[in-house]
């Protein structure tokens, strides 16, 4: 049996469970307006944050002390990024101090770093059999999990984490993503309210939690939400392109124009945005302005190479140039309106942009692997 497989086989023992994919709740979902307006095109978990650690340790690592000046010697390399010379040192500490559960985890995080997930899932399974209570390895533990696709193995490791130490806001933020991708909506958006109570300054925790909020349909609330985390990061392009669609939806047209346009100024490229302030602005009646966005719009599609969505767009123009011309009674331009909304709700969805965050995807900020010397 090869030692992946050895180290998986011990996890499972370790929580008495069996993973398996969970099937995602089926609910009933808004009729909306805009055919780029679509849910749940997911990425996968990346670590985009890495905060230098502050791990030297206060109290004696190891009674041996030579295993001690080793495992000291690795912190301090590992703080420096000197990865290659740390790993040497926790190697030689743990030669000296087999049960040295913190050297173990950091030889995880190395090796996370490094993207050598199997060996880091092994050092972490370690970490943690030196000692069970050990809330960073199964933490990080979870890390690997979820970047290895095994969402309900990950979502273990963070609940146990969360058990041994109930404030760690990064497992909660992680065990909202990985419940969002299992779509368990509810308990999702409970872990980005708990991880927004202990840390109300994570603009990523509300963005995702409007997500939440807005595939359960909870409309109000979600651009209450998107407010508050644009708030904290008023250049979250996606945030606005989102939150005026709500706007939209809900009857407030005036203000979702206005937002999709500090949207457009943030990301000058989003095609969705264009197109769909250009649905907008034409069911308010301002058919010039709705023809000029949508022209953009058409126009970045086929910069994009969506070809099939620029031909659509150019048919839905042609034919709000012919009934412009047509200057019909404001009862028939009504008619009009419905009929147009009506052939958008036909369309293909647009396809989101190739961009670090397309509409709806929750921002899959992941936080640094964490050491401290608990775990000796």
């Amino acid at each position: 049996m090869s030692k992946k497989s050895q180290s998986h086989q011990w996890f499972h023992s370790l929580f008495k469970v069996t993973f398996h994919r969970s099937p995602i709740q089926q609910k009933p979902l808004l009729r909306f307006l805009f055919t780029s307006f679509t849910f749940l095109v997911l990425a996968a978990p990346i670590i985009t944050n890495f905060p230098e650690s502050k791990l030297l340790a206060e109290t004696a690592i190891s009674q041996d002390l030579e295993a001690a000046s080793f495992f000291q010697q690795g912190v301090t390399r590992y703080n420096r990024k000197d990865l290659q010379g740390a790993e040497y040192a926790f190697r030689q500490a743990l030669e000296r101090d087999s049960n040295l559960g913190a050297a173990r985890n950091y030889l995880g995080n190395i090796f996370m770093e490094q993207n050598r997930l199997d060996v880091a899932l092994q050092e972490y399974t370690e970490a943690i059999r030196i000692n069970p209570n050990f809330s960073e390895a199964y933490y990080n533990l979870g890390l690997v999990l979820h970047r290895q696709g095994e969402k309900n193995a990950a979502i273990t490791a963070y609940r146990q984490s969360l058990v041994i130490d109930s404030t760690r806001v990064a497992a909660l933020y992680n065990l909202g993503l990985a419940l969002y991708q299992q779509g368990q909506l509810e308990e999702a958006i409970a872990a980005y309210q708990k991880a927004i109570s202990l840390d109300s300054s994570n603009a990523n925790a509300y963005f995702n939690l409007a997500i939440a909020l807005q595939q359960q349909g909870q409309i109000e609330p979600a651009i209450a939400t998107y407010r508050q985390a644009l708030q904290l990061d008023p250049k979250n392009a996606v945030a606005y392109n989102n939150m005026a669609n709500l706007l939209a939806i809900h009857g407030q047209a005036s203000e979702a124009i206005s937002v999709y346009r500090q949207a457009i100024r943030q990301n000058p490229k989003n095609a969705s945005t264009y197109y769909n302030l250009g649905v907008t602005l034409y069911n308010q009646g301002e058919i010039n302005k709705a023809s000029g966005v949508l022209k953009r719009a058409h126009n970045e599609y086929r910069e994009q190479g969506n070809i099939e969505q620029a031909e659509k767009i150019e048919q839905l123009m042609q034919q709000i140039a012919q009934k412009a011309g047509q200057q019909k009674p404001q009862a028939n331009q009504t008619a009009t309106t419905s009929n147009l909304v009506q052939r958008l709700k036909r369309q293909t969805p647009n396809q989101p942009e190739t961009s670090a965050n397309p509409d709806n995807v929750p921002v899959s900020v992941e936080f640094q692997p964490t050491s401290t010397n608990s775990g000796q």
